[in-house]
């Protein structure tokens, strides 16, 4: 890659990597797995980054290879449950960030994953319909089908959360 180039795909990656990082998160629910995820997203960012810097659009591709890469992950083998006699010695409990104490993030963990994807995409990111069902392999009446229960579901959870 072109020096010129390799300087605007760092430029980018310093500008956006915080917001997309949150994107990530928001999409995986695990701050170490959206790590991961926004990893993976770079480096195939990397390798398009000529194309994309032509035709514009860079961030909605990061975002559509963390929504893919997340589904990939879910569909891994090794990422299913299994039963053991013995339980890992689990982690001793530290101080939570802000960012996990928030009800709307443990609201929007308890949605089944596609309507969490398309509350994300169409009311955090701003998506239309239509980007978002292009971004999610759907039709349009399916996001909003999915955006219509997720927002219901949210209504009733925080209905029920005391407020501050």
């Amino acid at each position: 890659m072109k020096a010129s180039l390799e300087e605007e795909y760092v430029a980018f990656v310093a500008a956006r990597q915080l917001h997309l990082r949150r994107v990530a998160y928001a999409i995986c629910g695990d701050w170490h797995r959206a790590e991961d995820l926004l990893q993976t997203a770079f480096t195939k960012l990397y390798l398009a980054w000529p194309r994309l810097r032509r035709e514009g659009g860079e961030e909605a591709y990061v975002r559509t290879i963390l929504v893919r890469a997340n589904i990939d992950d879910h569909r891994r083998p090794w990422r299913r449950e299994r039963s053991t006699s013995s339980p890992p010695d689990s982690a001793v409990p530290g101080t939570l960030a802000f960012e996990d104490e928030s009800t709307l993030l443990d609201a929007l963990r308890r949605l089944p994953d596609m309507q969490r994807r398309t509350v994300l995409l169409r009311h955090w990111l701003g998506l239309s319909v239509e980007e978002t069902a292009a971004e999610l392999g759907i039709s349009a009446g399916t996001v909003k089908s999915h955006t219509s229960r997720a927002l219901a579901s949210l209504r009733s959870v925080l209905q029920e959360e005391p407020t501050p």
